[in-house]
């Protein structure tokens, strides 16, 4: 894949600095999507992942089309890293678009046991009605879907107790579709995190490329961190001033700001000079582990004139 490259016709604060597109879809996504058509039939209930702190970047419209007529759960997870009003105006936006919510952490477990909990009280009608007819025992069977690196494998280890499901910091560990009782009555279908073939809005694969959904390996850090900071600067400025201990204004340019960054933390290379890459990947890593602070990168309101309904 081509590295991002700079555009010099910048005409507003909400272009992106380096515009070329991100794209990543490697074979086994295409495999996934197949599994999930074809499986889908032995569920009722599809539960979606998604990063609390880029909901719609990090929502598949694949998924949309795969679950309908499913009951449908999105769990807003890394709630702990995102921005709290913001994750309100989120869950609000989801409830109205019918679909139970759930907030997750799934490093330290707190939302888990709500999935089962709710997961039982959108199938109560059917149990009921199946066991009218004679079914002594209804499980429950949900498949759960999002994006890489969205949390996942940990949440299904979390759930279970042990490690069944692969985990990993890079994206794409799960490969294989994995059946997992949770419970007697309630079995989960693992699947594969799938990302849409391209990305049409080139923000929302940057939002991706900062949460860490898209393999590192494939990027340019520095370019990344310059948008990182082109981003920050606009929404979560004293982010950046509180924990670098640096100044700036709207219209600093982001190489002098991330340069900033770096003579403040004293990262040089040989000869005296500024470590730009060091600074960048240090920067984009401590976004991803909430050392900048809680931090969401979108809103509803930014996607009224966007097909986000279920």
């Amino acid at each position: 894949m081509e590295k991002m490259e700079k555009d010099t016709n910048i005409n507003n604060e909400d272009d992106v600095l380096y515009s070329a597109p991100i794209s990543w879809y490697p074979g086994h996504m295409t495999k996934t999507r197949r599994m999930m058509q074809e499986n889908i039939g032995l569920v009722d209930i599809v539960i979606e992942l998604l990063d609390a702190r880029i909901p719609y970047s990090s929502k598949n419209p694949d998924i949309d089309e795969l679950a309908k007529n499913k009951y449908r759960i999105v769990i807003l997870n890394k709630v702990d890293l995102a921005d709290d009003k913001k994750t309100n105006l989120w869950v609000k936006y989801f409830e109205e678009k019918g679909c139970k919510v759930i907030l997750l952490n799934s490093l330290t477990g707190k939302g888990i046991k709500d999935i089962t909990e709710v997961s039982k009280e959108l199938m109560k009608e059917k149990i009921e009605r199946l066991k009218k007819r004679g079914r002594l025992f209804v499980p429950t069977r949900a498949m759960i879907v999002g994006i890489p690196n969205v949390g996942k494998s940990t949440l299904i280890n979390k759930f279970v107790g042990k490690s069944l499901a692969k985990t990993g910091d890079k994206p794409g560990v799960t490969r294989g579709k994995q059946w997992i009782k949770i419970k007697k009555d309630f079995e989960l279908l693992d699947t594969p995190g799938i990302l849409w073939p391209k990305f049409e809005d080139k923000k929302v694969g940057l939002k991706l490329a900062f949460t860490g959904a898209i393999n590192d390996d494939i990027l340019d850090t520095y370019n990344i961190a310059l948008n990182l900071i082109h981003c920050l600067k606009n929404i979560y400025p004293d982010s950046l001033k509180q924990r670098y201990k640096i100044d700036f204004d709207k219209n600093e340019k982001e190489e002098k700001i991330l340069e900033n960054i770096g003579i403040a933390r004293s990262f040089k290379a040989k000869g005296g000079e500024i470590d730009l890459q060091r600074v960048a990947y240090i920067l984009i890593d401590e976004f991803r582990a909430c050392r900048l602070g809680k931090i969401t990168l979108e809103e509803p309101d930014e996607f009224k004139e966007n097909n986000l309904d279920l």
